[in-house]
């Protein structure tokens, strides 16, 4: 709702003594161009520019928007800089505690302020997948005739958790998560400026490292982990957070991980190698040390997509699907959420039966190209759908294996040279027994020697 009588004096004591604000709402930028990254979303003439006022006047008036990303990325700090920049009537609601009424007030308040005395309203509602879809039904004359301008914010893909005629009367803005250097910055900048700590404490290299990665890419967290430890050195009458304060003050210990140096590549290297010795325990902890060390997820589950078919392949043909659901899922999600799929994903591949037979086969067969055992291809294989193709020979005594009872036809399909070459020799570990008798009856039927 607005803010009343007894808001409005906090917020003026706020500014005059700002100590007594967390330190993640005294750094809250002042205006657009204070905003740490999202530089994609802050162009001349976005839709934040225009909701600010930065797109001049016209018939086209600025549009509501929906703000989708995870926590810290900025979508509070987002519609507060618009908040304080825009001269429209600014409204806040969180659908946490707001219902069907308190939007319908707003509403009606925004409807006499633009009859009375010409004044736009700008509602943002944050959590907005929290609300029902009758709940949001209740914005969508409001938003449709422009009676407000929402900023709907979201940590919800909004394709699944808002109702579709609401999501096609605004436009949809992605957050980008933020970047270490982005999070730097911002502490940087926390820790010089007088409405931050003003410089009461530094922050040493090691201890910038690692809260950087307790961060993770949210904003608010480090700032809170930054005020804390602050807190805790200047009580210890110390002028520089130290690591061991900074562990202390989060419960949190520095794991020993360089993500661009050795223990990067060391313990990635662990990791799949528990998972080809089928040791899930030992997996789990090489996972958990990559996560809490502040790894890239993507970097993770793009290694598990590889073990999957270099150490399971057929012997349990769901591990690379498996793999893949979980690369889609981190991109979607991100940390700490992301955690809970590579965990599914890393269980699942230490526990299937194993095979590298994948591995060795395309290994074989390209050995044999780059040695240059290709030969030509049989003319009966090659293309006959152009004309003149018949006079070349092209495709003449092809059979076609749907036309016989078994659906194989026994006629050469390898160039010469390698007409009697085997790459596949199937396990029979897991799924893959089916396929090693498979193998076995096809080389039967094709007249070929059976492995």
């Amino acid at each position: 709702m607005e803010p009343d009588l007894f808001t409005a004096a906090a917020e003026e004591r706020q500014e005059k003594d700002p100590t007594g604000s967390p330190l993640a709402v005294r750094m809250r930028p002042r205006t657009l161009d204070e905003v740490v990254g999202q530089q994609h979303l802050l162009k001349p003439g976005s839709p934040l520019r225009r909701l600010v006022g930065e797109g001049g006047s016209g018939p086209a008036g600025p549009s509501s928007v929906f703000l989708w990303g995870p926590p810290g990325t900025g979508k509070t700090t987002l519609a507060y800089v618009v908040s304080k920049a825009t001269n429209k009537r600014f409204v806040e609601l969180s659908a946490i505690t707001a219902g069907v009424k308190e939007v319908r007030a707003v509403i009606d308040g925004a409807r006499r302020a633009v009859g009375g005395y010409g004044k736009e309203t700008v509602l943002f509602l944050d959590e907005i997948h929290r609300f029902s879809k009758a709940q949001q039904d209740s914005l969508l004359p409001a938003v449709e005739n422009r009676w407000v301008t929402l900023i709907a914010a979201t940590t919800e893909n909004p394709y699944f958790s808002v109702i579709s005629p609401l999501l096609s009367r605004s436009l949809l803005l992605t957050l980008e998560p933020l970047t270490d250097d982005d999070v730097r910055g911002l502490l940087r900048r926390a820790l010089s400026a007088e409405r931050g700590l003003g410089g009461a404490v530094a922050l040493p290299a090691d201890t910038e490292e690692h809260l950087l990665r307790i961060a993770g890419g949210d904003a608010r967290r480090a700032l809170t982990a930054l005020e804390a430890a602050a807190g805790a050195a200047l009580d210890k009458g110390e002028t520089e957070i130290g690591l061991t304060t900074l562990e202390e003050t989060v419960d949190r210990a520095a794991v020993t991980y360089d993500r661009d140096g050795d223990q990067h590549y060391d313990v990635a290297s662990a990791l799949i190698k528990s998972i080809r010795g089928s040791d899930v325990d030992a997996a789990l902890h090489y996972l958990a040390r990559m996560i809490e060390a502040g790894e890239d997820p993507r970097f993770i589950a793009r290694r598990l997509m590889i073990s999957a078919s270099e150490d399971i392949g057929l012997a349990d043909p769901n591990a690379l699907p498996t793999a893949v659901a979980a690369a889609q899922a981190v991109a979607m999600i991100g940390f700490p959420e992301a955690a809970l799929t590579l965990s599914h994903a890393t269980i699942a591949l230490a526990l299937a039966p194993k095979s590298n037979a994948a591995t060795t086969a395309i290994g074989a067969a390209l050995d044999d190209v780059r040695k240059g055992h290709a030969g030509p291809v049989p003319a009966h294989l090659r293309d006959s759908h152009y004309k003149g193709a018949g006079k070349l020979g092209h495709g003449q005594g092809y059979v076609y294996p749907h036309d016989l009872p078994e659906g194989i036809a026994a006629q050469q399909y390898a160039p010469d040279e390698l007409k009697e070459r085997t790459y596949y020799t199937p396990t029979r570990h897991g799924a893959e027994a089916r396929y090693a008798d498979a193998v076995e009856w096809t080389r039967g039927h094709l007249g070929r020697k059976r492995s």
